[in-house]
C-alpha cells in the first residue's frame, strides 16, 4: 500500500483543515471547556451539515461510504484544531454499529450522519485497564431482557451521547456488546476532572435492563466485535492525537523562529534544529503508522498488531514532541493565557486513551514473541 495521501485524500484532508481552523478557534476550546457539556453545539451541527459525520460509513446507512482512511484524515485535523466535539466517539461506535448492527441498530446511523444522535462507547472497568476482554461489567439473560451490574471507566461524551455501546461480559457467552440507552433506569454517570477539561466520565450500572433486541452482532461474534471497537478506537485516536501533535511541532518551530537569542533566533541553533527536526520525525511516523493500520482495518486484513504498533509510537513519540514545544517556548508555554498549553493538555490526555504505551506494546511483544514459528506482523493474534 502507499502510507501517503492520494489526490482526493489530500483535497479532503485541506478542506477539513481551513474549515476547523476557522470554525474551532482557541477562543471557541477555552469556552467549551466552561460549558457543563464540555463540546460546541453549533460546531457539531456544521459538521453534521458538511456530511463528514457518515464519511465512512455505509451509503444505505446515510454515510458516503469512503474508506476508513477518510475518517482518520477527519480525526486528523480536528485534533489539530483540538474541536471541541464528540467526533470520536461517535464514529468509533457507528462503525461498528455499521458492521455488526442489526438492521433497526443501523437504521439509527442516519440520525448519527444528520448530527440528531451522538453516541459513545464503554470499554474500561473500575481498573482502567484497555482491553476487549471486558472486565468489570456483567450481564445476565432475564425474559427478554439482558441486567448490567458494575462500572465502565473513562467513558467519553457519555453526557451528551444518546446511545453507549458497551462491552460486557455475558454468562457463560463470554464477551458480548449492546447498544444502550443512556437514559436507562440504573444507569448513573460520574463525570472525571481531567487534564484536558472535556468530557469523560465513570458509568456505572445497577440492574440495568437492556432489551435483548438492543444486543450487537450474535453471540458467538462477541469477541470480534470488541476486536473491532478496540481496533477503530485506538486507531482513530492515534489520528486525533497526530493532528494535535503535528500543531504543536509548527507552534514550537514557528516560535524558534522569532524568539532571540545572543543576538540570533534560536532555531539558528544545532540543539534546537536537531530537537525540531525529531519531533517532525516523531509525528510523521506516528501518521503514517496509523495510515497504515487504517487502511488494514478497510482490506479486512488483520490489522491489530499495526493499530498498537501505530497506538504505542504515537502514545511515547507524541508526548516527547508536546514536551520539546514546552522547552522550546519556555516559561511562556506553561502559562494558562497562552494557546500552546490548550495543546498540550490534550496530546497528553489522548496519549493514555484507548490504551497506554505499556498495554499496546504488550500487544506487540505477544505477537513477535508469543507465536511459534515465523515471526510475522500482520497476523491474528494468538488467543489467551
Amino acid at each position: 500500500m502507499d502510507v501517503l495521501p492520494d489526490e482526493q485524500e489530500t483535497l479532503i484532508q485541506e478542506t477539513a483543515r481551513e474549515f476547523f481552523a476557522a470554525e474551532s478557534t482557541p477562543a471557541l476550546v477555552r469556552a467549551a471547556e466552561k460549558d457543563p457539556s464540555r463540546y460546541s453545539a453549533a460546531l457539531w451541527k456544521k459538521i453534521a451539515d458538511l456530511g463528514w459525520l457518515g464519511i465512512s460509513l455505509p451509503e444505505d446507512c446515510g454515510g458516503q461510504g469512503l474508506p476508513l482512511t477518510y475518517a482518520g484524515l477527519l480525526l486528523e485535523e480536528a485534533g489539530r484544531a483540538i474541536a471541541p466535539v464528540p467526533l470520536h466517539g461517535t464514529l468509533v461506535a457507528a462503525l461498528v454499529l455499521a458492521r455488526h448492527g442489526s438492521a433497526a441498530q443501523r437504521a439509527l446511523l442516519r440520525q448519527v450522519v444528520q448530527g440528531e444522535l451522538i453516541l459513545s462507547f464503554a470499554v474500561q472497568g473500575l481498573q482502567g485497564a484497555w482491553s476487549p476482554a471486558a472486565e468489570g461489567l456483567t450481564g445476565r439473560a432475564e425474559g427478554e431482557y439482558v441486567v448490567l451490574n458494575g462500572s465502565r471507566t473513562f467513558v467519553d461524551g457519555f453526557r451528551e451521547s444518546g446511545h453507549c455501546l458497551v462491552l460486557y461480559q455475558a454468562e457463560g457467552d463470554g464477551v458480548a456488546a449492546a447498544l444502550v440507552d443512556t437514559t436507562s433506569a440504573g444507569m448513573r454517570g460520574t463525570d472525571y476532572v481531567t487534564t484536558a477539561k472535556d468530557s469523560q466520565a465513570r458509568v456505572d450500572f445497577d440492574n440495568v435492563r437492556v432489551p435483548k433486541s438492543a444486543l450487537v452482532g450474535e453471540p458467538a461474534r462477541g469477541a470480534a466485535i470488541a476486536r473491532d471497537l478496540c481496533d477503530y478506537a485506538a486507531a482513530l485516536m492515534t489520528s486525533q492525537l497526530a493532528g494535535a501533535t503535528r500543531r504543536d511541532m509548527e507552534f514550537a518551530v514557528e516560535y524558534a523562529g522569532q524568539r532571540e537569542a545572543f543576538g540570533q533566533p534560536i532555531g539558528a541553533f544545532q540543539a534546537i534544529q536537531h530537537l525540531c527536526a525529531d519531533m517532525l520525525i516523531a509525528v510523521d511516523g506516528a501518521q503514517l503508522l496509523v495510515h497504515e493500520a487504517l487502511w488494514r482495518l478497510d482490506q479486512g486484513l488483520p490489522a491489530s498488531i499495526e493499530v498498537s504498533q501505530a497506538k504505542a509510537f504515537a502514545g511515547d513519540k507524541c508526548i516527547f514532541v508536546a514536551r520539546s514545544a514546552q522547552q522550546i517556548h519556555g516559561g511562556i508555554g506553561f502559562m494558562m493565557e497562552f494557546d500552546l498549553q490548550l495543546w498540550y493538555r490534550r496530546i497528553v490526555a489522548w496519549s493514555l486513551r484507548c490504551g497506554s504505551v505499556r498495554e499496546h506494546r504488550q500487544q506487540v511483544a505477544a505477537a513477535l514473541l508469543e507465536q511459534p514459528g515465523k515471526v510475522r506482523l500482520g497476523m491474528p493474534l494468538v488467543p489467551a
